[in-house]
């Protein structure tokens, strides 16, 4: 869809246009979220003045800023949109949104696979009890879409042995931190455990060495997942680890400040400005040590 907007939305600014160029924007996001052929605009059309008599203003608000104006932001496709939306309803429990929008990330190019890689990382930051229920809804989504009255044996992880989940969670920490780590496994492993005692155990040996060295999604892709948990938790401390590292794994500064933008609507305005400003504090101190030349 072209309009006068779309050139606009290049300069980095949400669209802003009139209502009714918010409007088809909001009905284009209603329809790839949906599934539906293209042609069918009609269709999308009723579904958007079905939101409004079913939720009012909330209905209108929905489509037009939501869908119409922050979906329609160019910094983020509509797949990695989908993804971290994935990841934030999963992280609050929010079950009938969820369903919903794992049935959009599915129509926005998402596998299977990434969408339950997706809940994987949930389950490392956002916890077990979570990623658990999330995972009972994707299986309840993809039963649906594929006519099913139940799925397969899903595919248990690699049996890894001590030295190679050790090897796993040393090349990880290298690429999150860009280099400043040992790559020595038996110092990596030690130095994480001086730091955090038990819990830095189990960073080391789950979240770096089996979760993180999953080839179900890239690095790029799981931190900006990560970010997008961490941001939901209101988690400062660890958006100031995981924000440089989701740039050297290879998400842009304004991609990591579109999560932010994109929790604006998903988890409320006050995570979303203690997300941006963790960011940011983030990327001042990168500033500084370059600076500096450390």
């Amino acid at each position: 869809m072209t309009d006068s907007t779309d050139a606009a939305t290049t300069t980095g600014t949400a669209p802003d246009g009139t209502q009714a160029q918010r409007r088809r924007k909001g009905v284009d996001l209603l329809t790839t979220l949906s599934g539906l052929d293209p042609a069918d605009a009609a269709k999308a059309e009723r579904m958007a003045s079905g939101m409004e008599r079913r939720h009012g203003a909330l209905g209108s608000f929905a489509v037009d800023h939501v869908l119409g104006n922050l979906w329609s932001r160019p910094q983020l496709s509509r797949r990695d949109r989908s993804m971290i939306v994935v990841a934030f309803l999963a992280t609050i429990g929010s079950t009938e949104e969820l369903e919903a929008h794992v049935n959009g990330a599915l129509n926005h190019g998402l596998s299977e696979a990434e969408v339950r890689e997706v809940v994987n990382q949930v389950a490392g930051y956002a916890g077990f009890p979570m990623a658990m229920a999330a995972t009972r809804i994707v299986d309840a989504v993809v039963m649906r879409r594929n006519g099913l009255d139940r799925l397969p044996d899903k595919e248990a992880a690699a049996s890894l042995d001590d030295d190679a989940r050790a090897r796993n969670a040393t090349d990880v920490l290298g690429t999150l931190f860009g280099g400043r780590t040992s790559t020595d496994p038996a110092n990596a492993k030690s130095g994480t455990s001086a730091a955090l005692g038990g819990v830095g155990e189990l960073a080391f040996e789950f979240a770096f060495g089996e979760l993180w060295s999953r080839n179900e999604l890239s690095r790029r892709d799981r931190s900006m997942i990560t970010v997008a948990i961490l941001g939901m938790l209101k988690a400062a401390d660890e958006l100031a680890i995981h924000v440089p590292g989701a740039l050297n794994h290879g998400v842009t500064r304004e991609e990591v400040e579109e999560v932010m933008v994109q929790l604006t609507v998903y988890g409320g305005f006050p995570r979303a400005v203690e997300g941006i400003k963790a960011a940011r504090a983030a990327f001042a101190k990168i500033d500084a040590r370059a600076a500096s030349g450390r």
